[in-house]
């Protein structure tokens, strides 16, 4: 979407230009239009039409329900409000000079940059490599921004000014009995499962065998029964999961459709994988997500259901309960720390490094780095100093403080008063809507498949916040609350089940696959010669995940490998 300014007295016209994929209405009496970023049709348009109705009649909480982009042009006034849901399902980029404003889920296709992307931004590359991916707000091109979930963009024809519109307020305190709060997350998620299907007739679901998949796609059978669930396998030790799949699909009723993913898969298809990303992304289950919506579209589904979210809203993952042991210990006055545990510990230190003591010297270091910078405890950028990875001239012009400066931020915006909410809500910006949705949304795209997400349905996300911290993770048990409320419609076998990821076994086949491991080298190769990084540490992380481990090293060959063959379509004559 492009719109001009000009005009008089502060109110400009607005020459507007729309992409595919935007539902747009006026209101009625014309004088404010509605877009749906990211939707058509006509329950699109239909909604589009409430909302520029609503927006006439000055409802100040117009769009904040919208699973998606909303921008609102008040033709009057001559300004344009854009609108990121609370947790933004969708990446809104934009950009903002001499009186043209551009709105696009694309970079490449805000105005003026097709075919003449800007220069790419240093800081970004950093942050790339520090979070595998690109964290709102910054972009990958100098020039563009992305909007944050719960954010809105407002201009007025020149100016642009962005701020946050949403915060969300968790309770400490349950408002309801607990089996009153079971029956009601089964009705809100049956209700959310319900209104993400719609009328839509060709529909599927994920379904990976976990707790959140599980759940949808059962509820997607009360709909629909026998649904197709699209269901994924490794032929590696400890990665493949599908018969807990299998068991959710027995047990609903559904009709499954199952596919083991190999090392030739990705060595043919991971050129499109890649390049299909707005920006570079280094999440490596983007191949299994592909290859579960490529199924999906060869079967005839056009819609496929999504799982993501349940673990972020409901305390499912398993560095919640782990950083909620080393708070403890932070919970001890701080005197007693300093002045009585850590110099006895110490001293017993200094006799001999053998366990339980060398664990208990571990366990004070890291309970000492507070929240959320102890999250980052086994990140590469920690790990490995930036000047033995990274170029003098890029470190030049890189603020290597601005990750952590940015996950602080964001972990103080809430309204709450425990770790565990504030971690959740953390989780909502940088591992929602700046990774996994990022993931889901492209490779859906790229099979020619659309995503609904019914767990983050905003009645659902609020219902999450109405329960208490306590809940989501009890005593060290995760998604307490969750599994309670689920037992007696998931399988006991699901529920009893550990957490398992959804990661691509790359570092484990990049060891015994020749293509993959050639690619692996070339690719690298051919990164040294940006500019960017230190040749010499190119070639070590090589080395590292021939030799040491191969899933934590092999994860950092993946990240600069798909780096090298994003910019080699996006930018092949990027360097410093």
């Amino acid at each position: 979407m492009s719109i001009d300014g000009g005009g008089r007295a502060g109110r400009p016209e607005q020459r507007l230009s729309f992409a595919r994929g935007i539902a747009s209405v006026p209101s009625r009496d014309g004088s404010a239009t509605a877009c749906i970023l990211g939707a058509t049709g006509a329950e699109a348009e239909a909604e589009a039409a409430r909302l520029a109705e609503d927006y006439v009649n000055q409802d100040s909480n117009v769009a904040a329900r919208q699973p998606a982009g909303v921008v609102l042009l008040d033709h009057s006034a001559g300004t344009v409000q854009v609108v990121a849901a609370p947790i933004g399902l969708m990446q809104i980029f934009w950009t903002a000079a001499n009186g043209h404003l551009s709105i696009a889920s694309d970079p490449k296709q805000l105005e003026g940059f097709a075919g003449h992307p800007a220069p790419l931004r240093p800081e970004s590359l950093y942050q790339y490599v520090y979070f595998h991916m690109l964290p709102s707000p910054a972009a990958i091109f100098a020039g563009v921004e992305k909007l944050d979930g719960g954010h809105q963009l407002f201009w007025d024809g020149g100016e642009a000014t962005h701020s946050r519109y949403w915060r969300p307020r968790f309770s400490n305190e349950p408002s309801r009995s607990e089996p009153e709060c079971r029956r009601e997350l089964l009705a809100t998620l049956q209700a959310a499962v319900t209104r993400s299907i719609g009328s839509n007739e060709h529909v599927g679901a994920f379904l990976s065998g976990g707790l959140d998949s599980s759940t949808v796609a059962g509820m997607a059978a009360r709909v629909r029964p026998a649904i197709p669930t699209i269901s994924m396998g490794f032929d590696a030790a400890g990665y493949d999961e599908i018969e807990y799949a299998r068991i959710a699909s027995r047990h609903f009723k559904t009709s499954p459709l199952e596919y083991y993913v190999t090392p030739d898969d990705v060595l043919r298809t991971l050129p499109a994988i890649v390049t299909a990303f707005p920006e570079p992304f280094g999440n490596s289950s983007a191949a299994a997500a592909y290859h579960c919506a490529r199924i999906a579209r060869e079967h005839g589904i056009d819609l496929l259901l999504a799982g993501d979210g349940g673990d972020e809203l409901f305390g499912g993952n398993e560095r919640y309960a782990k950083q909620m042991v080393f708070e403890r210990y932070r919970a001890v006055p701080e005197a007693v720390r300093h002045a009585l545990v850590e110099p006895a510990v110490s001293l017993a230190g200094r006799v001999t490094q053998r366990f339980p003591v060398g664990k208990a010297i571990s366990y004070i270091e890291q309970a000492n780095v507070s929240l959320p910078d102890r999250l980052q405890a086994y990140n590469f950028l920690h790990r490995h100093e930036p000047t033995e990875v990274f170029s003098p001239e890029l470190l030049e012009q890189v603020d290597t403080a601005g990750p952590l400066r940015l996950l602080r931020a964001e972990y103080a915006a809430c309204d709450a008063d425990h770790s565990i909410d504030r971690m959740l809500f953390l989780d909502w910006k940088f591992t929602l809507h700046d990774n996994d949705l990022v993931k889901v949304n492209s490779m859906c795209k790229l099979a020619g498949v659309s995503v609904a997400y019914p767990m983050l349905d905003h009645d659902v996300v609020e219902f999450s916040m109405s329960l208490p911290a306590n809940w989501k993770v009890h005593d060290g048990e995760l998604r307490w609350f969750y599994k309670r409320a689920m037992q007696g419609f998931l399988p006991q076998q699901i529920i009893d089940k550990t957490k398992h990821g959804f990661g691509l076994p790359f570092g484990i086949w990049t060891r015994t696959h020749e293509g993959l491991r050639q690619l692996s080298e070339e690719t690298l190769q051919s990164l040294s010669t940006r500019g960017y990084f230190r040749p010499a540490f190119l070639r070590d992380a090589l080395r590292l995940h021939r030799e040491g481990h191969a899933s934590y090293y092999g994860e950092l060959v993946w990240i600069l490998m798909v780096l090298e063959l994003w910019l080699q379509v996006h930018q092949p004559n990027a360097r410093l």
